[in-house]
């Protein structure tokens, strides 16, 4: 595993894995190990100048590049030894099985690249979804998530999959969004109040992605990522306001009042809230078991980091 393909890598989990895949070719020598030298690693992005500042880390070559063309792709994949895929998008217009913007980041492109993947005879295929991704969930993100995780399996190979909850970590657009928000609100009207959610560090994914590019046994699984304590979402706001110090009560909506408020959002940019967000937690965004991590990592609790970045 000496080339890598990231694509998103320019986003906010790619970020956290870029720093982490090239943390190890900086202290590899360091650590007594060989993991790192010699890593290469491509991350194509649509506009090359939002991602200068990824420029300044050892080994990772930035290009210009749009990844949904067949050609594009397979010219990327010449020469690699794996790729992760890490697109995802949150909002859609609606549709049946799921809105249009669903069916390209989350189906074609994972189709796409597992197609290319073969055929250039790239090893390694992960794939980052959602927890709780079904094609009978409630909402088109998450079914559109699971046939994401479908397409790849059926393409064969050395694929690895991972489900996480809801990511924080300084540039989140969770928790972030709260303590924000809490500066100019009085209180928080607040849908799916009782959803229940496993946050999970950024960090903590990036190092578990990283981590399966050497680990035999990760090639034909699928990992649920959570941290270690559940919370519900009304916790979570009170966290992020109470952390940001603008403390705000949560007044919890009742359900036609809630689909009111997400029809009506739908209408801002990049709405905080739409009709498939509430679909989706409608299923509790938790582990099975309460599974946290594997290869026997320990999942850095949200206390320990939220006050660093909220604050």
């Amino acid at each position: 595993m000496k080339n890598i393909l990231v694509i998103g890598g320019t986003g906010f989990v790619g970020r956290a894995l870029l720093a982490e895949l090239t943390r190890d070719v900086v202290y590899a020598s360091r650590r007594n190990c060989s993991w790192g030298d010699g890593l290469f690693i491509t991350v194509p992005t649509r506009h090359r100048e939002r991602a200068k500042a990824l420029t300044v880390l050892p080994t990772v070559k930035i290009i210009e590049a749009d990844v949904h063309d067949p050609v594009t792709l397979a010219q990327l994949m010449s020469g690699q030894d794996a790729v992760i895929n890490l697109v995802g998008v949150l909002h859609s217009a609606e549709g049946v099985p799921y809105g249009a913007d669903f069916a390209r980041a989350h189906v074609e492109l994972p189709q796409k690249i597992a197609t290319a993947a073969r055929a250039a005879g790239v090893r390694r295929v992960l794939q980052v979804s959602a927890l709780k991704a079904s094609p009978n969930a409630p909402s088109a993100y998450l079914r559109s998530k699971a046939a994401g995780e479908a397409v790849v399996q059926a393409a064969g190979g050395e694929w690895t999959i991972f489900r996480p909850s809801v990511i924080f970590g300084e540039g989140d657009a969770f928790l972030t969004r709260f303590a924000r928000l809490a500066k100019v609100v009085p209180f928080f009207p607040l849908a799916s109040a009782h959803a229940r959610f496993q946050p999970i560090w950024v960090k903590d994914v990036a190092a578990t992605i990283a981590e399966s590019l050497q680990r035999a046994e990760s090639i034909g699984q699928i990992y649920e990522l959570g941290g270690p304590q559940q919370y519900t979402l009304t916790e979570l706001v009170r966290y992020a306001s109470v952390t940001a110090g603008h403390p705000r009560q949560v007044w919890p909506l009742p359900e036609w009042l809630a689909w009111l408020q997400a029809r009506v959002m739908e209408w801002l940019p990049n709405p905080p809230l739409t009709r498939d967000n509430l679909r989706s937690m409608q299923v509790d965004s938790v582990c099975a078991a309460n599974t946290g991590l594997p290869f026997q990592r320990i999942a850095t609790p949200l206390e320990a980091v939220a006050p660093h970045y909220l604050g």
